[in-house]
């Protein structure tokens, strides 16, 4: 908590000087939506199912000439279900990831009065909070995730539609972190959807 609450206080101030100083526009608002994950392997043995996570945290936009700087701050729940054939019988490994993300993003927007649509892209840094793995099967440690890192970075990529003080958002997060799993020799990288529903708090 008091990691996040260090993160939350950086981001506000970054932000609200260069509001005050630099750039004529800034806004500050709540989010929360849900997340789709998946692994993608470095091998064929193994299957990821994509599962539902979750979202909610904050956000904050300061721009100006067409351009715009969000920096975020979330809480985010990721499952994954891991599977792999061994001798005929499947062994399962739920995963739950917990962590405290932040996304760095640049972009532009199109339209005016409140309505209009958005495109933006950048880096996001994830903290780890926890992570739980239960199986389904217990065959060896074939898909236990041996080195879930404490800090991961991916790629976000996506689009939004503002309605006054909503907006609505679809993004796509490409993991650059790889996890090792199988007892350390494959990799695997987390990417995953997530679809939020944001309101401004305040602008000025």
């Amino acid at each position: 908590m008091k990691k996040f609450t260090l993160i939350a206080a950086f981001i506000f101030g970054v932000t609200h000087f260069a509001s005050a100083q630099l750039i004529p526009n800034f806004q500050f608002g709540a989010k929360a939506g849900v997340n789709l994950s998946s692994f993608s392997f470095s091998n064929n043995n193994f299957d990821g199912a994509n599962r539902a996570g979750y979202l909610g945290g904050f956000w904050a936009r300061v721009g100006g000439l067409g351009f715009h700087f969000q920096p975020e701050l979330y809480l985010t729940g990721k499952n994954v279900k891991i599977e792999q054939e061994v001798g005929g019988v499947t062994a399962v490994n739920n995963v739950k990831f917990t962590s405290i993300d932040v996304p760095l993003l640049v972009g532009t927007k199109v339209g005016a009065f409140g309505f209009g649509g958005r495109f933006y892209t950048g880096p996001l840094i994830s903290f780890k909070i926890n992570d739980d793995q239960s199986f389904g099967n217990a065959v060896g440690n074939a898909v236990t995730l041996t080195d879930v890192k404490n800090q991961n970075f991916a790629w976000q990529l996506g689009a939004g539609v503002d309605i006054r003080d909503l907006s609505i958002d679809l993004r796509y997060e490409y993991g650059l972190t790889k996890q090792t799993y199988n007892e350390g020799n494959s990799k695997a990288r987390i990417n995953l959807f997530n679809l939020t529903l944001a309101y401004k708090i305040f602008s000025m």
